[in-house]
């Protein structure tokens, strides 16, 4: 995965289409309508599949929902022998900002570690097609993972990256520990994990490096998965829903 300083307005200005073109594009190919996400291909010779996340009330969380469909938009471009490349996108206020909270908020740890939870999130990295994330605004936490799932990032000058899990009592769960050492260093990606600072493109950019991806992300799952036995973990969660305050009690 490397991480490119360059401007991703190019690939969202096509998607400020109007209404009806845009309620086309759901319909692309794979029989059915997607409800969070607009497909279609494109290119001179339409062989570049594109994703565009759309939650805009919730700055593209990325539910269950938007995960398995975006899951499903990939299987389709990956069989689709046209297409050369996926691009992967948001808008420009956010590439996506977390994963749902809502969503995961009462989940209990038997709960996450029997069903493997965030576990087809895997399947954006898997793609055998070069997949490319075109990232502005706000890429944290699930977000920041989903773009580093990716071959290449094209970030915006107003691109954010951050993993601020540890903000809601919990772990990076989706490589975030793994892939995120590699995009920008140790010393980088320990400080935003343990602290939940962002770092804008140019940041990320200049601290880029590649190394090889191995195991850690099985181990990092299963002790993102252990934070949901926590009182803090359903504290800090509980909280955000909330919009208060979390009171963590280390326990």
């Amino acid at each position: 995965m490397a991480f490119l300083c360059r401007s991703a307005s190019s690939l969202l200005k096509s998607s400020r289409a109007a209404p009806a073109v845009l309620s086309a594009v759901r319909l692309y190919s794979s029989g059915g309508q997607y409800e969070y996400i607009l497909v279609e291909k494109r290119g001179e010779k339409s062989n570049v599949g594109f994703i565009q996340l759309n939650r805009p009330k919730a700055l593209n969380a990325l539910c269950d929902g938007l995960m398995k469909e975006v899951g499903q938009a990939l299987d389709v471009f990956e069989a689709d022998g046209n297409v050369g490349a996926i691009v992967i996108t948001g808008s420009e206020k956010a590439f996506a900002a977390g994963a749902d909270i809502k969503e995961m908020q009462n989940r209990t740890f038997q709960e996450c570690y029997g069903g493997n939870f965030l576990a087809h999130w895997n399947r954006v990295s898997t793609v055998k097609k070069p997949v490319i994330a075109a990232v502005n605004g706000f890429a944290l936490g699930g977000g920041c993972e989903l773009a580093m799932m990716c071959d290449i990032i094209y970030a915006g000058e107003k691109a954010q990256f951050g993993q601020p899990e540890i903000l809601l009592g919990t772990i990076p769960g989706a490589g975030g520990t793994q892939r995120l050492t590699r995009a920008v260093g140790k010393s980088l990606a320990m400080e935003m994990v343990l602290t939940g600072d962002r770092i804008n493109a140019q940041e990320a950019k200049q601290s880029a490096f590649e190394l090889t991806l191995a195991e850690g992300n099985r181990l990092e799952k299963r002790l993102f998965h252990a934070t949901f036995a926590t009182d803090d973990r359903k504290e800090g969660m509980t909280a955000f829903v909330e919009k208060r305050k979390a009171n963590f009690q280390d326990n």
